[in-house]
């Protein structure tokens, strides 16, 4: 299980673990590369949030209602409703014709880094972790390794986000983001802006 801002999720490896949670008021979280859980649970809404740039299999008729974000999806093709993910003044509207705004390539602006702020592995193969989340990291200091290839941090900063360790990754993937931002104003223990603006607007949808 983990907890964050007060909410514990639970991992569960079948249909009875999870209902057992749901009935103990946590989500449930279960590893479904297939979905095959969205026919045994019937939901009444799914929400596609992959954030993967696409539709990698999302269909309207899925559930009564649902809701993709970011993206690769159409409101009234393969969803009744997206939400845009881009940052800037349209962040976390929820479109019901049309589609979001498309994919730039380029991650936001934090602290007046964009691109050079993230992490991605040099090669395939496993990550082990050498730093972790909230650690504050000088640029050029090992922070992972892809089986034995060392990944530097590309500048000084926070390093808010990094992949699970024993991932095993493809050359490219992005796996980690460091944060230039003065340490004080870097909250990691909680969930960032826009995750919190794009759970807004899923839950306005639902409403």
């Amino acid at each position: 299980s983990a907890s964050v801002e007060g909410i514990t999720a639970r991992l569960c490896e079948s249909e009875a673990t999870a209902r057992t949670a749901f009935e103990q008021g946590e989500p449930a979280v279960m590893i479904d590369p297939a979905g095959e859980s969205v026919s045994a649970f019937r939901p009444d809404v799914l929400v596609d949030a992959m954030l993967a740039k696409r539709n990698l299999g999302t269909q309207i008729s899925d559930a009564p209602l649902v809701i993709a974000l970011g993206p690769g999806f159409t409101a009234g093709v393969d969803c009744h409703c997206v939400v845009e993910t881009m940052r800037g003044h349209t962040l976390g509207r929820c479109i019901y014709t049309g589609s979001a705004l498309p994919n730039t390539g380029v991650p936001g602006e934090l602290g007046g880094k964009s691109a050079e702020r993230v992490v991605r592995a040099p090669v395939t193969g496993m990550v082990k972790h050498l730093r972790h989340i909230g650690a504050k990291v000088s640029k050029g200091e090992i922070l992972f390794l892809v089986g034995d290839t060392p990944v530097p941090s590309p500048l000084d900063g926070i390093l808010r986000g990094l992949i699970a360790d024993g991932m095993e990754v493809t050359a490219g993937l992005k796996c980690a983001d460091v944060d230039p931002r003065p340490a004080h104003t870097v909250n990691w223990h909680s969930i960032s802006d826009k995750a919190r603006s794009l759970g807004g607007a899923v839950l306005e949808a639902c409403l």
